[in-house]
Parts: structure tokens; sequence; C-alpha cells
């Protein structure tokens, strides 16, 4: 007689195992479908993913590093041209250049 309640306690243990795995199971299944739901409600926001962001604001630094370089470049060069030419900057532009005569 002594196997009898033991069994039941088995049986019942069991079962609450098994029933634990079950509720893991569904726990699994509703974060993969709430984070489906949550991915494609960002998508329909056209929002970025924070690698995308900080790939473009580190292509925004360097291009503002290098349009300071540039400025700064430039700068010398129209000083250079100014010392030489004695405001040469002007005589420089294709604008300020005379035109061919047509020929009559």
């Amino acid at each position: 007689m002594t196997t009898g309640p033991n069994r039941i306690l088995d049986e019942f243990a069991k079962l609450m195992t098994d029933a634990a795995g079950a509720a893991q199971g569904v726990k699994r299944e509703v974060e993969t479908a709430f984070r489906s739901q949550a991915e494609r409600a960002m998508n329909s926001l056209e929002l970025v993913q924070r690698e995308e962001f900080e790939a473009v604001r580190d292509m925004a630094i360097k291009a503002r590093a290098e349009n300071k370089a540039l400025t700064v470049r430039i700068e010398a060069l129209e000083a250079q041209l100014a010392a030489l030419g004695g405001g040469g900057a002007e005589a420089a532009s294709p604008a300020a250049s005379p035109k061919p005569r047509a020929k009559k």
C-alpha cells in the first residue's frame, strides 16, 4: 500500500513538470510573437537601427573634418595666388577671362 500514495505523487510531479515545460514553451511563443509585432511596428515608422545611425553619424563627422581641412587648404591656396598675382583669384576664374572674338 505504500506504493499507492507515492505513485499518485509521482504522477502529480510528472504532470506539474510537463505543465511547467508547456508554460515555458508558451512563454517563448509569446515573446517571439511580441518581438515580431514590435519589429513590424518599428519598420512601419521607418526607424533606423542603432548600427546604421552610428555609421551615418561617423560618416558625417568624417565629412565635416574633411570639409574643414579643404577649407583651410583653399584659403591657403587663395592667399598664395593673391600674393603672386595681386588679386589673381578673379583672373583665375573662367568668367573673368576675355572671350574670343567671333570672325566676320
